[in-house]
């Protein structure tokens, strides 16, 4: 499987595509040394696809717990499967790998909202609701997970030509990875302030849109609001105040220019990012996003170590 010296190769890798993962941004986050070198726990708020957990893992960065967390009740419970019984997991997306219709697409979608609905759940149907998400994840337009405002999934058929419906050795890995993490369904001021003087927190929350069209805030019924990101914005100053390290991502944007300029030790970097999911296929090309972190660059330090 090509191996790094860690015993890790390119795996785990997120297992669902999640609109505005960061599987792409890691690397260069990592090359302009905005990811702290060493740490005590991991914790990320906005867990959605965990491009940054899994690529911290598969570094060997991560050497305590990890608390993960997210709003989305239904990605924590998949993630809450695979952590604990991956195998039956595995047995479900066997059993839909190859029911890949338009037709098939809708049953299944109907089937999911209606599991979503039940109250109390036996083990088997959230190992089958943990499936039919992944399944819908991996064939809906755009994989994009959007709810409506009863809470049902709502996102049309994708037509691909051939999706990874299961991806068996990466769930399998993921599994590994999450053994040593805490996973939870709650809102991101309550996970991140459980951090202490020398942890790690990543934030990665709904971005403020770039233009009037663009709005990707609804990933749950409940929309991610200017009041949600000023909320962050005191969070982040609290950790700081604290000797906990901070990196979050967001949009270039003036609006976050104004919460986070006069926040003491806060530093800004641009990078550019891809942007996968727009309805217009000639929009989904590079853009300007900020990193944002409460410490100065690691670069130098990293290049000082090589050359000792």
């Amino acid at each position: 499987m090509g191996l790094n010296h860690n015993g890790r190769g390119k795996y785990p890798k997120p297992f669902v595509k999640w609109a505005g993962g960061k599987g792409a941004l890691v690397e260069e986050y990592s090359k302009l040394g905005l990811i702290p070198l060493k740490f005590n726990r991991y914790f990320e708020p906005f867990l959605g696809g965990g491009a940054m957990f899994f690529y911290l893992w598969r570094r060997g960065v991560i050497k305590n717990e990890a608390y993960l967390s997210d709003i989305n009740k239904e990605l924590i419970s998949t993630y809450k499967i695979i952590k604990e019984d991956v195998n039956s997991l595995i047995s479900q997306l066997e059993k839909l790998k190859d029911k890949y219709s338009e037709e098939m697409f809708y049953h299944f979608r109907t089937e999911y909202n209606k599991l979503k609905k039940l109250d109390v759940l036996n083990f088997q149907l959230s190992v089958r609701k943990a499936a039919l998400f992944i399944y819908l994840n991996k064939t809906c337009y755009n994989g994009l997970y959007r709810e409506n405002r009863k809470g049902e999934f709502n996102v049309p058929f994708g037509r691909y030509k051939n999706p990874n419906i299961l991806d068996e050795e990466n769930l399998r890995w993921v599994n590994k990875a999450l053994q040593n993490a805490i996973l939870s369904v709650c809102d991101f001021e309550e996970c991140a302030l459980k951090a202490k003087e020398g942890d790690f927190v990543y934030f990665d929350p709904p971005y403020i849109p770039i233009s009037s069209t663009a709005s990707f805030t609804s990933y749950h019924q409940r929309d991610f609001t200017i009041e949600d990101q000023e909320r962050l914005a005191k969070v982040i100053e609290k950790l700081s105040s604290r000797g906990v390290y901070v990196l979050l991502s967001n949009a270039s944007h003036p609006e976050i220019k104004r919460l986070y300029k006069d926040i003491s030790g806060i530093h800004f970097f641009e990078v550019l990012a891809p942007r996968y999911i727009n309805s217009n296929g000639n929009k989904r090309g590079p853009i300007r996003e900020y990193a944002l972190t409460n410490y100065p660059s690691f670069k130098k330090r990293i290049i000082q170590s090589t050359i000792l």
